[in-house]
C-alpha cells in the first residue's frame, strides 16, 4: 500500500469526512494534512468556522498521521481514537488547514504494537489560516490493537 492509496481511500473509510467537506491534502509517514473549506454551511453565530467543523478537521489530520505511520500494519489494525483536546487561539475565517504530527518516532510505536499487539500515542494537531496563523492547537490520542 502506498501513502498516495490512503489519502484516497480515507474518504470512503470515514463518510463523515466528506459529509463535512473535508479534503485529505497529504499522508506521509507520521504526517497528516487537513483542509477545511470556507463553507457558509460550516460557520458560526459570528461568521467565523465553526468549533466543530475545526474540530472534525484536526481529528482527521491526526488520522492521516498516524495511518501514514502505520502505512504497512492498515489492514490489520484497529484503531480508535481515545480523546482529544483542542484549544482555540484564534477566530478561524476562511479555508483552514489542519496539520497532525506524531509526537512520537513510529518506528517505536510499530516495534510497541508488534511486540504488545496495542500501542497508544499522542498526535499533534496545529491548525492554520490561509495567511499561516495558528488559530487552533489540539492533541489526540489514538489507541491502536492487532485485529485478531
Amino acid at each position: 500500500m502506498d501513502f498516495e492509496a490512503i489519502r484516497g481511500g480515507m474518504a470512503q473509510a470515514i463518510p463523515f469526512n466528506t459529509h463535512v467537506g473535508l479534503e485529505i491534502v497529504e499522508v506521509a509517514a507520521g504526517r497528516g494534512v487537513v483542509r477545511l473549506p470556507d463553507d457558509q454551511r460550516l460557520r458560526n453565530h459570528v461568521g467565523s468556522q465553526h468549533a466543530g467543523a475545526m474540530f472534525a478537521a484536526g481529528e482527521a489530520a491526526s488520522g492521516a498521521a498516524f495511518a501514514g505511520a502505520f502505512i504497512e500494519e492498515i489492514a490489520d489494525i484497529e484503531p480508535l481514537a481515545r480523546g482529544a483536546r483542542i484549544d482555540y487561539r484564534k477566530i478561524a475565517r476562511g479555508p483552514i488547514t489542519a496539520t497532525g504530527r506524531l509526537k512520537q518516532s513510529h518506528d517505536g510505536l510499530l516495534a510497541r504494537l508488534r511486540d504488545e499487539g496495542s500501542v497508544r500515542f499522542a498526535v499533534e494537531v496545529e491548525l492554520t489560516n490561509g495567511a499561516g496563523d495558528v488559530v487552533a492547537e489540539m492533541t489526540v490520542d489514538w489507541h491502536i490493537t492487532k485485529r485478531s
